[in-house]
């Protein structure tokens, strides 16, 4: 005869059971699980100790039942086939694991569509909370979440207008400033490769902010020359050849983060030109492959992980019932580096 698995495997260990062994009450074991940051280093150590060698893994089903949480917080980036947005997910993570939360990632390779399918997804398996890069997506998408009450936090961007909540950057500002210092060394002939700005409104603000820069030197921004492409280094690179292939080609190319700029800085040694003598190059976000290249990218460096922490700190209020906070922006800094001069006369 049959019997059921249940019939034959081994009793599981319970939480009393992990309190027995380490010394301490049920309730100080489900705070050290749940709010480890909480607890002394020696209770701490003790629980998960017994929580090792008995074995013990939570009931979340039955955790997330009687909460009505599960304790997981969601996060989509648009890729992860560059280091954009490692550092600030890493901290992300840290501070969630701080306060006894888990991080699901999913990533939407830049598609709308696809990211609307991953926060339902993540909705469905319980996501307590999102934290979505930018704040272009469909208005039907903030309404499901709304309709669901699960709190949303936007990053890498800022915009008081906006009616959700976020922490960022102002990427016009900060743009409009690193292009300010490449035109006040007499650079006339830009150019400018950026990410496809429709659905994306952090490069679609980078681009507004090289043309402020250039209406306040007195130029028609109109005379930009813009490639739009999506980011990698390969596009970077042959986005470079068709600028340096222009009549009148560019004395300074500014691209719109440093995957880009790597590319075409790759593009500009293919072609025997030395940078930045025969042209300067700049980038957005000071990755760590802004160090790493020969010249080194003049860049704008993103305060990626300060950012990461604070919007997990705000999410676990806003999960916790807080109120919905007031837009945060975080302030960015050029980085001059080897790859901008003034252009020879």
């Amino acid at each position: 005869m049959n019997r059921r698995l249940s019939d034959t495997a081994p009793n599981l260990p319970t939480l009393a059971d992990v309190a027995r062994v380490a010394g301490v009450s049920t309730a100080t074991v489900s705070r050290c699980l749940n709010s480890p940051a909480q607890v002394q280093t020696a209770t701490r150590d003790r629980v998960l100790s017994a929580v090792a060698t008995l074995g013990y893994s939570p009931n979340f089903g039955a955790r997330a039942l009687a909460a009505r949480r599960t304790g997981t917080i969601g996060a989509i980036i648009p890729t992860m086939e560059n280091a954009i947005f490692a550092r600030a997910i890493q901290a992300f993570q840290e501070e969630l694991h701080l306060s006894g939360q888990t991080l699901l990632v999913a990533s939407s390779s830049y598609s709308p569509e696809i990211e609307a399918d991953q926060i339902r997804t993540l909705v469905a398996r319980g996501a307590d909370a999102l934290l979505l890069i930018g704040h272009d997506r469909d208005p039907g998408i903030y309404a499901f979440l709304a309709q669901r009450g699960v709190p949303v936090l936007v990053s890498w961007a800022f915009d008081p207008a906006q009616a959700r909540p976020s922490i960022g950057f102002d990427n016009r500002r900060a743009m409009a400033g690193l292009a300010d210092e490449v035109l006040r060394l007499g650079h006339r002939h830009i150019g400018m490769i950026s990410a496809v700005a429709d659905g994306n409104d952090r490069a679609r603000d980078r681009i507004a902010g090289v043309r402020d820069a250039l209406c306040d030197h007195g130029r028609d921004p109109a005379a930009l020359h813009l490639i739009e492409t999506p980011y990698s280094i390969a596009n970077g690179a042959e986005a470079m050849a068709r600028l340096m292939a222009l009549p009148t080609p560019p004395t300074a190319v500014i691209c719109g983060n440093d995957v880009l700029a790597v590319g075409a800085l790759q593009m500009a040694r293919q072609l025997g030109l030395n940078v930045p003598r025969d042209v300067s190059i700049t980038g957005f976000d000071d990755i760590e492959l802004a160090t790493v290249v020969d010249p080194a990218l003049t860049t704008v460096h993103v305060p990626h992980r300060e950012m990461g922490r604070a919007a997990a700190q705000l999410l676990v209020e806003m999960v916790g019932g807080g109120a919905v906070p007031a837009p945060v922006c975080l302030e960015t800094e050029l980085c001059f580096r080897g790859t901008l001069a003034a252009p020879r006369t």
